[in-house]
């Protein structure tokens, strides 16, 4: 006890905070802006199904991480996943941009694979997400999304 009141005493001689002084002040951190759009989203390609049941998080549609979306790819059994740049806040909803993809390289040379972005506007590296609900948003202007998705939940409604 002796050892650290004098390693603390020159500290509070120059009137340095400790840590417990540094906590006590410190504010919450702020979570991203699409914070909200976190999890496992269904719908989108067709109209969503029963997403109050554990089966909704079996097949879902598009997955939001603080880092990437990743999306169902109807010709392939693997999610196409972009990985996000920047997220801008909109009046109803919020505008993703996602790094540019390298093109793959297959029989025919370089391309992009057809489902790499979502369809939108024709910038594969934009997405556009409109909130309807709590638990409810749509991509406008995206054909290969013409429905809403909803969130998967386990919480009875």
């Amino acid at each position: 006890m002796r050892r650290w009141a004098l390693l603390l005493a020159p500290l509070a001689a120059l009137g340095l905070p400790l840590a417990g002084a540094v906590d006590a002040g410190a504010q919450q951190r702020q979570g991203p802006p699409h914070e909200w759009t976190f999890g496992v989203w269904t719908g989108g390609l067709y109209p969503a199904g029963d997403t109050g049941t554990p089966a909704c998080f079996g097949s879902p549609t598009v997955i939001f991480t603080r880092d990437v979306v990743m999306r169902v790819s109807v010709l392939d059994t693997a999610y196409r996943q972009r990985t996000i740049e920047t997220v801008a806040l909109q009046p109803d909803g919020l505008e993703f941009r996602f790094t540019p993809m390298a093109p793959v390289v297959g029989p025919l040379g370089n391309r992009m694979p057809p489902d790499a972005g979502f369809g939108c506007g024709g910038n594969p590296n934009i997405l556009r997400v409109e909130r309807k609900g709590p638990d409810e948003i749509a991509f406008p202007g995206c054909t290969e999304f013409p429905s809403t998705l909803k969130r998967c939940t386990t919480a009875a409604k």
